[in-house]
């Protein structure tokens, strides 16, 4: 199903780091999905922040597939808003609530998007945050994903992707020793969407390939290239001369430092080279990643 490789999901903040993605899509010819929080929306705007992305990815790349995507959608009102706007896809996560609530608003969020044409990520399990597990031995199996239970939510909900717990944990969250590989062949056997990781920040060859194997379809990043931005700006003010001052050495090297990571990961999850130039006119409007078109070959 996913063609032996799998689309990189990138979260941005700001202009930087979009054009840091964009670029190392464009270099590497490699499909990509640029994702944007709720958070991110308050600091930079909506409006904004998407079409930093958009025209980004228009004026840079328009010959490269770049889906723009709500992350971790809390709230039908969030995803209605980001449909507004313009995004292809929105993520509702309502896996922090019980089986039968998350259902019905991810259920609802479906209904509506799909009148729109835009695909809807759901999440069934909990891949958790800082703050949210205690130090110490971890059930896992209290977290990860249920087979039984993902076939149940995908045929309930219509969900178009679906993110997975298999022992993934978001930011600097000590993951499960060895991820469940074998949970995640159960649940490939018993739904057909895509599936998605999230938390794959530090997730390197071996693992990703064992779960390309296995079914992941995408892999969300996004501490890898906060902690490449921020190490790059210290790494500039220490430096005792005019440059320490100049906004733009100092941000134009934070970005190429993510275009490093982000080209790094999309290596490793095989993406590069998977988007054929010459199907894109430059003079077309950006084509749009769609759901299922991820790990397409």
């Amino acid at each position: 199903m996913n063609g032996g490789y799998a689309v990189g999901a990138f979260n941005t903040t700001n202009m930087e780091t979009t054009r840091a993605i964009i670029e190392a899509a464009k270099e590497l010819k490699s499909p990509v999905i640029i994702q944007i929080t709720e958070k991110t929306m308050e600091y930079a705007g909506g409006r904004q922040i998407f079409n930093i992305v958009k025209n980004c990815a228009e004026l840079y790349a328009p010959e490269i597939p770049v889906g723009i995507h709500l992350d971790h959608g809390k709230s039908f009102d969030i995803c209605k808003k980001c449909v507004e706007i313009g995004f292809n896809s929105v993520m509702i996560d309502g896996s922090r609530k019980n089986f039968s609530d998350n259902v019905s608003v991810t259920k609802n969020v479906v209904e509506y998007c799909h009148e729109k044409g835009v695909d809807v990520q759901g999440e069934l399990g909990s891949v958790p945050y800082i703050g949210e597990m205690e130090a110490g031995e971890v059930d896992w199996d209290l977290y990860m994903t249920k087979p039984e239970e993902a076939a149940e939510f995908v045929a309930q909900t219509g969900v178009d992707a679906l993110a997975v717990a298999i022992g993934n944990a978001h930011g600097f969250v000590k993951e499960r020793k060895e991820p469940d590989y074998e949970r995640l062949s159960k649940i490939r056997e018993k739904v057909s969407v895509p599936l998605i990781l999230h938390g794959a920040s530090d997730w390197e060859n071996g693992r990703v390939k064992e779960a390309v194997a296995r079914g992941i379809c995408c892999f969300n990043v996004d501490t890898a290239t906060r902690v490449a931005f921020v190490n790059s700006i210290i790494k500039t003010v220490h430096k005792k001369d005019e440059i320490a001052f100049d906004i733009r050495k100092i941000l134009g090297d934070a970005q190429e430092e993510v275009k490093k990571t982000v080209q790094k990961k999309m290596i490793d999850f095989c993406s590069a080279g998977k988007c054929s130039i010459s199907n894109h006119s430059k003079n077309e409007e950006t084509h749009t990643l769609k759901t299922d078109e991820i790990g397409e070959e």
